[in-house]
C-alpha cells in the first residue's frame, strides 16, 4: 500500500533513528524516588538487542504472545522493542491488576511467557504452576543479569510486514470483559508520524509524560511520536502535582501530556512566581475541563492546551487541535492526518451539522485503525458499520465549520483519573458476592478525578452487607481504582417499561442521595 506508512515497521523507524541519531538521549527516566537514569538511541538499541536475545534463548518465537506486568520503567519499553524485533507480540497489562484479571488476560492472549518485577511475579508464577505460560517467567533482575555479560549484537533477525502484529492492548469496554486490541506494526509507525505531527515534534524536543506505559496514551501518543522524530522521550514514574512543574523545568521540556485530573490538581497547588517559569509549548490534553478551568489554566501558567478524542481502537487522537492555526474551544478539534470522522444517526446515516449522534471514523484497518479484537470476529464486526465506518459508541456533534464536539462517553464506560473502567466488568464481580441479587454500577462527576464509580446492589432476602464489605469482596477482583467509590444498597432499581435499569435515574440518585 502506497500511504505515509509505506512498507516500514517499529523496527524499521526504530533502528533509522538509531543510525542516525545513536549518540543522541533518547530516555530520561525519574522513578518515584526522583533517581534519574538516562539512555541514549544507541545505549538503549544495546540493551534491546540483548534482550531480544534472552527472550530468543526462552523459546519465544515470531507471533508468540509475551505479557509485560511491571511498573512505569525502562525495561517495558525494552521488552517492548525486543520483542518486536524478534517478532513476538507484548502484551502490557496494568501492574495494578489483580489475579482475576492476570488469569484473563493470559488466557486469552495464549501468551507463553510473562515478564514482570520480583515484586509482581507471584499470581503470575500461579499461572503458571497451572500450565499457563508455558516458557515461564522472567524477571526484570532475570533480565538485568543476563543483559550484564551479553553481547549487543542481535543474533538472528526476523522478516516482519507492516501488517505484523505488535502488541494486544487490553481495553475496558462497554462489555463485561476487557476486549484485546490488536495493534500492528503500521499502527505504531503510523502513530509516530501523527503524533509528531499533532504536537510539530522536533529533534531536540523533549516530551514529558506521567502517563502509565503500558497504556495506549503513553505508547501511541508519546513513546512513538518521539521514535519518529528522533526527540527525547521523559517517562517520569509517578504523577505528582506539587512536583509537576519543577520536573518540567528540570528534563527541560518543551511538550507534556497531561489528563483533566491532572489540570485539576495543578489549579489547586498555591500559587508561584515560577508558574510561568518552563518552557512547554503545548499541553496535550484528553478529557472534558469546565471554561474556567480551561482559562484559568492558561492563564496561570502560560501554555496553551491540545484538545484531542479519540481511543485505542482508534490508535490516534482522530479529533485534534491543529497544530499551527486557529482552535474553536470546547470542540475537540478536527479529523487529524489519515482520518475521516463523522456524526451518525442509529442506522450509520451521517446526521445535519449541530445533530447529536454517534462519533464515526473512517480510516484504515491495521494501519491507521486497529487490525480488529483479538480472536473475536463478532465484536470486531460489530465495532463497524456495513459501509466501513469505525462506531465509537460516543456522542457529539459537528458545527457548520467542520468542528467536533464532544458530549457524553459511551454507555457503561467510567473515565476515572485518566482510566476506562467497564460499569459492566465492576457489576459482574458485585454479582459473584453470595449476598447480592442484582447490582449497578455508574460514574457521576468527581471534582478533581474525573467520575467516582458508584455501586448500587440489591440484596438477596435477609442478607446484610455494608459499603465497606462492598468495597473489600471488589478489592479482591479488580484493579484497586475500579473498586467503587460510593455504595448504596437499595431495596429496587428505578427501571424502564422494557424492564431495563435506569442508569440515567441512579446517576441522578448518586447525585442527591448520600452513599457509603
Amino acid at each position: 500500500m502506497s500511504d505515509i506508512v509505506g512498507a516500514s515497521t517499529l523496527c524499521d523507524r526504530w533502528e533509522q533513528r538509531v543510525s542516525a541519531r545513536g549518540a543522541c538521549t533518547f530516555l530520561v527516566f525519574e522513578d518515584e524516588a526522583g533517581v534519574v537514569s538516562s539512555f541514549s538511541y544507541r545505549e538503549f538499541d544495546d540493551e534491546v538487542n540483548r534482550t531480544a536475545n534472552l527472550l530468543s534463548s526462552q523459546g519465544v518465537r515470531k507471533g508468540e504472545r509475551v505479557v509485560t506486568l511491571m511498573r512505569t520503567c525502562p525495561d517495558l519499553l525494552i521488552c517492548l522493542i525486543a520483542l518486536a524485533k524478534i517478532g513476538a507480540v507484548t502484551v502490557p497489562l496494568s501492574e495494578r491488576s489483580r489475579p482475576d484479571e492476570l488469569r484473563y488476560a493470559v488466557e486469552r492472549a495464549q501468551a507463553v511467557l510473562a515478564v514482570t518485577t520480583s515484586a509482581l511475579a507471584g499470581p503470575l508464577r500461579d499461572l503458571a504452576a497451572e500450565g499457563l505460560l508455558s516458557r515461564g517467567v522472567l524477571t526484570c533482575a532475570d533480565l538485568a543479569r543476563a543483559r550484564a555479560s551479553a553481547s549487543p549484537a542481535l543474533r538472528q533477525r526476523v522478516r516482519l510486514l507492516p501488517e505484523d502484529p505488535v502488541e494486544v492492548m487490553f481495553t475496558s469496554g462497554t462489555t463485561a470483559r476487557p476486549k484485546g486490541v490488536l495493534v500492528t506494526h503500521a499502527n505504531m509507525v503510523f502513530s509516530g508520524v501523527y503524533g509528531a505531527w499533532q504536537t510539530a515534534l522536533r529533534p531536540d524536543d523533549r516530551l514529558l509524560t506521567t502517563m502509565p506505559a503500558c497504556h495506549s496514551n503513553f505508547q501511541l501518543a508519546a513513546l512513538t511520536p518521539v521514535i519518529e522524530a528522533g526527540a527525547t522521550l521523559v517517562m517520569v514514574q509517578r504523577y505528582s502535582a506539587s512536583r509537576f512543574w519543577d520536573q518540567v523545568r528540570a528534563h527541560r521540556a518543551t511538550v507534556a501530556q497531561c489528563v483533566a485530573m491532572m489540570l485539576r490538581t495543578l489549579l489547586l497547588q498555591p500559587r508561584s512566581h515560577l508558574d510561568r517559569a518552563h518552557g512547554l509549548r503545548e499541553l496535550l490534553y484528553f478529557q472534558s475541563v469546565t471554561d474556567r478551568q480551561k482559562g484559568e489554566f492558561e492563564e496561570r501558567f502560560g501554555v496553551s492546551l491540545m484538545n484531542t478524542y479519540g481511543s485505542t481502537e482508534s490508535i490516534c487522537w482522530v479529533l485534534t487541535d491543529p497544530p499551527l492555526g486557529p482552535r474553536r474551544w470546547p470542540s475537540v478539534g478536527r479529523p487529524g492526518l489519515g482520518y475521516e470522522v463523522r456524526i451518525a444517526d442509529g442506522d450509520d446515516r451521517e446526521v445535519p451539522a449541530g445533530s447529536v449522534g454517534e462519533i464515526q471514523v473512517r480510516g484504515v484497518r491495521g494501519r491507521t485503525l486497529m487490525a480488529g479484537y483479538l480472536d473475536d470476529a463478532d465484536a470486531t464486526a460489530r465495532a463497524f458499520a456495513p459501509d466501513g465506518w469505525m462506531r465509537t459508541g460516543d456522542q457529539g456533534y459537528r458545527d457548520a465549520d467542520g468542528w467536533f464536539y464532544f458530549v457524553e462517553r459511551k454507555a457503561n464506560l467510567i473515565k476515572r483519573a485518566g482510566r476506562s473502567i467497564s460499569a459492566i466488568e465492576v457489576e459482574d464481580v458485585l454479582s459473584r458476592h453470595p449476598a447480592v441479587n442484582e447490582a449497578a454500577v455508574v460514574g457521576v462527576d468527581d471534582p478533581i478525578r474525573d467520575q467516582e464509580v458508584c455501586a448500587f446492589v440489591r440484596l438477596v432476602p435477609d442478607a446484610r452487607l455494608t459499603p465497606d464489605q462492598v468495597r473489600a469482596f471488589c478489592a479482591e477482583h479488580l484493579a484497586d481504582y475500579k473498586v467503587p467509590t460510593r455504595v448504596l444498597v437499595v431495596d429496587e432499581f428505578p427501571r424502564t417499561p422494557s424492564m431495563k435499569v435506569e442508569k440515567r435515574r441512579l446517576a441522578q440518585m448518586a447525585r442527591t442521595t448520600r452513599m457509603g
